[in-house]
């Protein structure tokens, strides 16, 4: 499965790099932040292409909101396994410019729909 939406494409890449990251966390984390990482960034593209699915675009505005939410929170929790050195500073700041790459993106194709 492909979408042609850029944003689309960008996170659909984090995702994949927040299940490599999350690979080397603890295991003890297993049940706590790795999956509230994997779930809130694989929610990102999720709610893109299924709001790009819907029949109106108030619809698919809504979903790309949720989105931005889930980023958001991916956000926060890579902030958190910074802050608990599960992942060095470099990595969380390559990660930290896709995120905001991301969050500038979803703003644009928000205001492109209204």
């Amino acid at each position: 499965m492909e979408n042609k939406l850029e944003v689309w494409k960008k996170s659909h890449e984090l995702t994949l790099a927040v299940y490599l990251i999350t690979k080397q966390f603890q295991k003890e984390e297993q049940f706590g932040l790795i999956s509230q990482l994997r779930r809130s960034a694989s929610s990102v593209p999720t709610n893109i292409i299924e709001g790009q699915a819907r029949q109106y675009v108030k619809e698919f505005k809504q979903f790309l909101f949720v989105a931005k939410g889930s980023l958001a929170e991916t956000h926060y929790h890579l902030y958190l396994a910074k802050s608990l050195l599960y992942i060095d500073e470099v990595t969380y700041s390559h990660i930290d410019a896709q995120i905001i790459s991301i969050k500038m993106m979803l703003a644009k194709l928000i205001k492109s729909l209204n």
